[in-house]
């Protein structure tokens, strides 16, 4: 009789929470509409920044593709109406500089805005301006995803020894040997390491090079061989 007791006063209790529930539904039907009014837009929300975050990364790709297609355009006239030239070198470094600059404004943090700092650093670089090379390269190792930092971590790393940070350099370059990216191997990163001090301390130098000569990856032994080389030369 007790176990037949507690089932009924079960089934009962179970049985008054459904009519609670039916009853708060019917005084605060407005407010459930409501609630489940605001998960709809919350849901075609999300649909709507996903798709309008494709279309900018499709825009932003469409822009870098563009600037590519200006830095490798060549000089003097083309025989096809679909390829980019420039009469002069000059013209086409100033409008490849000129788009991305634009895509590094517009997109930065962005992959396509930290390749476009990334090419106006190298660009900078090559013309001898130093300081504008650090400042770009910089953004790229603050703002870059792993690959790109890495790249640009090499690179502001000569500039450092060259600005006799040498130390800050060393640092930078260890941080991709300690993570190494699909763009820069331990290896690779090994490898600039040891150039960057070879000229005061060639013994460390070689101790970092001697283990990759014989590496099965014909590029990483090449490297190695010639950087020690290079270290024979001048030592």
């Amino acid at each position: 009789m007790d176990r037949l007791t507690r089932k009924e006063l079960k089934s009962d209790r179970f049985a008054l929470e459904v009519q609670h529930s039916v009853e708060y539904v019917a005084e605060h039907r407005r407010q459930v509409v409501r609630w489940a009014s605001i998960s709809g837009a919350v849901v075609l929300l999300i649909v709507g920044v996903f798709v309008y975050r494709n279309y900018e990364r499709g825009v932003r790709q469409e822009k870098l593709a563009s600037a590519m297609q200006i830095m490798n355009a060549t000089i003097g006239q083309t025989q096809s109406e679909y390829a980019v030239s420039f009469p002069t070198t000059a013209e086409r470094d100033k409008a490849a500089t000129k788009a991305f600059t634009e895509l590094a404004t517009k997109y930065p943090g962005t992959d396509e805005g930290v390749l476009a700092e990334f090419y106006l650093g190298t660009n900078a670089a090559d013309a001898g301006n130093i300081d504008e090379a650090a400042k770009r390269y910089k953004v790229v190792v603050d703002d870059g995803s792993g690959p790109y930092a890495s790249m640009a971590k090499l690179s502001l790393a000569q500039i450092y020894a060259a600005q006799g940070k040498q130390v800050e350099g060393e640092k930078l370059i260890q941080s991709v040997i300690d993570h190494p990216t699909e763009l820069v191997s331990k290896e690779s990163a090994t490898i600039a390491l040891a150039k960057l001090v070879a000229p005061k301390d060639p013994a460390r130098a070689r101790k970092m090079l001697e283990p990759l000569r014989g590496s099965p990856r014909s590029g990483i032994s090449r490297s190695a061989l010639n950087a020690l080389d290079d270290i024979s030369q001048k030592n």
